[in-house]
């Protein structure tokens, strides 16, 4: 496989990731099974990264369950332990994604205790069917991303953008969506993935993988994101925008 010099990278409609700095990492880390590969050392004294994936009802199935993998197998690939959860606003629960499969949440929504917040999209393109549109009109969820915005805290398109977070902030989103953004404030960037430091955006459906790949590079090293694309069989695509030096 051609490999660039420096990894390429890309993410998923209203995938994004909240940063902060923490507390102490939690029980149940889940992670990725690979056969035959033995989990690596964790370094004493290093803290756990934490990171919780927003669930909510017609959200889509490549949305949360790409950046769910990607984030859970690479605890084979760093020093670093890393702890991922499904999250949600409501009670813990039974959410139905767009496609009808069901997944149990079992986690409290607790953003404070979050490195990484992934917010998946889901449901843009059927605005009476749940989804991002029906999470908009009910107004819950973006209140709540509102208020988790905090400094270290990197977030995602649509349902940001209703909780004001993309206003004046370079983003991206799913091409059917990218009218909407621009109306609602965004400054709107030609990439698959945008990183504006505290607020990392994405582009359509498959670019979930990139989304979590350039996350897990910025956030866990370059080694890290080879040895996942390695074990996925994939190769990131597309240029991530930057707001800062050292970050492309």
């Amino acid at each position: 496989m051609n490999r660039r010099t420096l990894l390429r990278t890309t993410t998923a409609l209203g995938a994004a990731t909240l940063t902060a700095g923490g507390a102490a990492a939690h029980a149940g880390t889940a992670t990725a099974a690979t056969p035959g590969r033995k989990e690596p050392h964790k370094e004493p004294g290093r803290r756990t990264l934490r990171v919780h994936v927003v669930m909510f009802e017609g959200v889509e199935e490549l949305d949360f369950t790409a950046p769910y993998e990607v984030f859970s197998a690479s605890d084979y690939f760093t020093d670093r332990a890393v702890d991922v959860r499904y999250v949600s606003v409501d009670d813990v629960r039974t959410v139905t994604a767009a496609y009808g499969t069901r997944v149990r949440v079992d986690h409290r929504w607790a953003p404070e205790e979050a490195d990484v917040l992934v917010v998946p999209g889901g449901g843009y393109a059927r605005p009476a069917d749940p989804g991002v549109h029906a999470e908009i009109r009910r107004g819950t969820l973006p209140r709540a991303l509102a208020a988790a915005s905090r400094p270290g805290l990197t977030v995602s398109v649509m349902l940001l953008s209703a909780a004001g977070l993309t206003r004046g902030r370079p983003c991206t989103t799913h091409h059917r969506a990218r009218a909407d953004l621009e109306q609602q404030g965004g400054v709107l960037k030609n990439a698959r993935v945008v990183d504006d430091g505290d607020l990392v955006t994405a582009g359509g459906v498959t670019s979930g993988l990139d989304l979590a790949l350039w996350l897990v590079r910025r956030e866990l090293g370059p080694d890290a994101a080879i040895g996942l694309e390695e074990m996925l069989e994939y190769e990131a695509r597309g240029t991530v925008w930057t707001a800062g030096k050292g970050r492309g």
